[in-house]
């Protein structure tokens, strides 16, 4: 990937950016042009908060190339607060101690790195939710 390219996608890696339909409200993740329930082509970016609970996860013991510096790893289906599910990785935590329903945050951290470019890709992975002192 050169570099211009992967600045250009920046604002989508770092952020849970999605729409929103003016007309009929309805969210979606990722990014639409056309709203999936009425059709409509009035769509805003919507902000995500970025915080949910988990609802479907594996573990991943062999990944594919790139990705064993982090072997094994939770990928999961994530609903969002606001009701969109994403897949993500989970991280920053027990693999033996996930749970179907446990609250997360989204959070940035190193997803792979560009063979010769040296180009480290960051992008948004969920986390147990950590207890306020």
């Amino acid at each position: 990937m050169s570099v211009p390219r992967h600045w250009r996608e920046s604002k989508r890696r770092y952020r849970l950016l999605g729409t929103k339909c003016k007309s009929c409200k309805k969210l979606h993740y990722p990014p639409r042009t056309v709203c999936s329930s009425c059709k409509s082509r009035d769509l805003e970016e919507y902000q995500f908060k970025g915080k949910g609970n988990i609802y479907s996860y594996t573990i991943i013991r062999n990944p594919p190339e790139g990705y064993t510096f982090c072997r094994p790893y939770a990928a999961a289906l994530v609903e969002l607060e606001e009701g969109e599910i994403v897949t993500a990785q989970i991280t920053d935590c027990d693999l033996d101690h996930l749970e179907i329903g446990m609250p997360v945050e989204v959070v940035i951290r190193k997803l792979f790195a560009y063979g010769e470019s040296g180009i480290i890709v960051y992008g948004y992975k969920f986390r147990p939710i950590l207890p306020r002192k």
